[in-house]
């Protein structure tokens, strides 16, 4: 059992948990959408240069890596409410940092501060971490599905509060494209105040009421603790190669598709779509995990990536083919991280779980950093075709190397000795 059943009603604090993590998960995606939809167009007018467009969103994603770590570390000392609350609190001065920049123009300034909001990023994939903590082994892929599937709230919110952060900005006399910066501020603000007010008790410490102290464990003991459970690395494996292969095929098909002669308009819509893909049938993706199993569920993730790929290879001339293949990619990057989220908290020692979740958070958005930086390079040198197809060779090989750490086929994810956890 978890915690003392006597003198706390685990099902109500469950309940609460997975509330107050939904809305701080709301509030706290309000940035992360603006800074996605106008990081690019920030950095081409603030720097004067197109080539350097993307950094923006570069610096964001390696602030989510950055932040992993010690949050990770702070969870494991204080609890997941400090930790959640602090990163929150530094995506909110992020948040401020680029709306000054933008007033100002200055470009340096706006890396500095979406540096910060990255942070925020990290927040997010912690927050599905902490959907588990007090979880039944049955419903673990469930809760912390809920918990992916509010981010599509905040991701399609951000951007649609542009018009509103417009006007806020004209009131206070700032440039139009600082007003949405201002409001994921505020948002951040909000969500961190939810979880400092409400999340209590922290789910960790009630979680951890009747386990040993684990201050002493090391990151040293964190990787070697994963690269000693095959499951565990199965599980670590597939964060990292989905979300790589979700953001070198999701980053170069919008360009593809500029240059194939599609509307602003059309682009727009293609990633929507694939945000769609991405979130909104994530609870779908979770209880598939919790009855079918992590591994299985995987592996169907890596399939879908995979035809994912084929379908952009063979419709590269063909705008429905190309969302077509990005519907996909959101599909099987959700079934893939879903399951895979919920196999590692299952399949590390709990002494170093927190850390090892952490971990876990910081490869994958360096992946996603990596390849979206060689993608264009792919692209450039070899064609949108080859990107691809390689990228498809990734999702193949993953799966093996799952298959061989998961065993699928003997593998019962209720017979694991987390159950008592």
């Amino acid at each position: 059992m978890i915690g003392d059943s006597g003198s706390i009603d685990l099902a109500r604090v469950r309940l609460r948990t997975l509330i107050l993590l939904c809305a701080a998960q709301i509030l706290g995606g309000l940035s992360m959408g603006a800074s996605l939809a106008l990081g690019s167009i920030l950095g081409e007018e603030l720097s004067g240069s197109g080539s350097l467009a993307g950094v923006p969103t570069t610096v964001l994603t390696l602030g989510a890596a950055a932040a992993g770590l010690p949050l990770a570390a702070l969870a494991q000392r204080r609890g997941r409410r400090p930790a959640l609350a602090t990163g929150l609190l530094i995506a909110a001065c992020g948040a401020v940092v680029v709306a000054v920049a933008v007033d100002t123009r200055w470009f340096l300034l706006l890396l500095i501060g979406m540096a910060g909001v990255g942070a925020g990023t990290a927040v997010g994939l912690q927050a599905r971490f902490a959907a588990t903590d007090l979880s039944a082994p049955t419903t673990r892929g469930r809760d912390l599905s809920l918990v992916v599937w509010m981010t599509m709230v905040g991701a399609v919110a951000g951007p649609a509060l542009i018009p509103a952060g417009a006007r806020v900005a004209a009131a206070l006399g700032l440039d139009d494209l600082a007003g949405p910066f201002l409001i994921g501020a505020a948002g951040s603000l909000l969500a961190a105040g939810v979880l400092i007010v409400g999340l209590r008790p922290d789910p960790l410490h009630l979680a951890g009421s009747t386990r040993e102290s684990a201050d002493d464990t090391t990151w040293a003991d964190v990787v070697s603790g994963i690269r000693r459970t095959p499951r565990a690395r199965a599980a670590v494996a597939t964060v990292v190669s989905a979300h790589a292969v979700m953001i070198a095929v999701m980053a170069l098909t919008p360009v593809h598709l500029h240059h194939g002669g599609a509307s602003l308009t059309i682009v727009g819509l293609s990633i929507s779509a694939h945000l769609a893909g991405m979130y909104f049938l994530a609870p779908v993706m979770g209880v598939s995990a919790d009855r079918f199993g992590r591994v299985q569920t995987i592996l169907a993730g890596q399939a879908i990536l995979v035809i994912a790929c084929l379908v952009g290879f063979l419709g590269a001339d063909s705008r429905p083919g190309l969302v077509a293949a990005l519907i996909l990619l959101g599909v099987g990057w959700s079934a893939s991280t879903v399951a895979a989220a919920a196999l590692l908290t299952e399949s590390v020692d709990v002494a170093i779980r927190t850390r090892a979740q952490g971990f876990s958070d910081t490869v994958m958005s360096l992946a996603g950093a990596v390849a979206g930086a060689v993608a264009g390079v792919v692209v450039g040198a070899f064609g949108y075709p080859v990107l691809v197809l390689g990228s498809a060779a990734v999702a193949v090989v993953t799966a093996v190397q799952v298959g061989i750490d998961g065993r699928p086929a003997r593998w019962n994810p209720l017979s694991s000795k987390d159950m008592c956890a």
